[in-house]
């Protein structure tokens, strides 16, 4: 079973503070910005995601899908909102028997992926979940660096010559 993680572009993008920030200068740059963080977040929860961008008031939109470093990005056709998208794609994945998560502050979105069949979870658990997996391989990585550190500070020079050519000779 896959677990797959959807989100609704605008509606994070404007409940995250932090790209809503960026959004008020350039709202090409909060998109990147969620894309680039999605990226991360995929990478460190081993879930698939989809970031799902609204283009029904773009004239002659016919949509657009695309794998950017293994995250999918859509932006819906004319006259296609991201819920709509988003609520047909959780019906899909779920007949295939997946896990699906959407990530929205939208409460009508939020109850009718829980009628399909998904999970929800709000911008502020997405940020929060976000922040501690990060958190959380800052912390092994710091822990990672000093075992290293202590081990080569601990040992005399000649024998960590001895141990090196030792593994040169492996």
């Amino acid at each position: 079973m896959k677990e797959y993680l959807l989100i609704d572009g605008y509606n994070v993008i404007n409940a995250w503070p932090y790209l809503r920030e960026i959004c008020h200068q350039d709202l090409d740059e909060a998109r990147n910005a969620l894309i680039e963080i999605m990226m991360e977040y995929q990478s460190l929860k081993a879930v698939k995601i989809i970031v799902v961008f609204d283009a029904h008031l773009v004239r002659r939109s016919r949509g657009k899908s695309e794998k950017i470093k293994g995250v999918e990005v859509v932006f819906t056709k004319e006259r296609e909102t991201a819920d709509g998208y988003i609520e047909r794609k959780v019906i899909g994945l779920i007949e295939k028997r997946n896990r699906v998560v959407v990530a929205t502050n939208d409460w009508l979105e939020q109850q009718m992926v829980l009628g399909g069949g998904a999970t929800r979870i709000s911008v502020r658990e997405l940020i929060a979940d976000y922040e501690h997996m990060k958190a959380r391989v800052g912390k092994k990585t710091r822990e990672n660096t000093l075992k290293k550190e202590e081990i080569s500070n601990r040992l005399d020079s000649s024998v960590l010559e001895k141990l090196e050519k030792f593994r040169r000779k492996l």
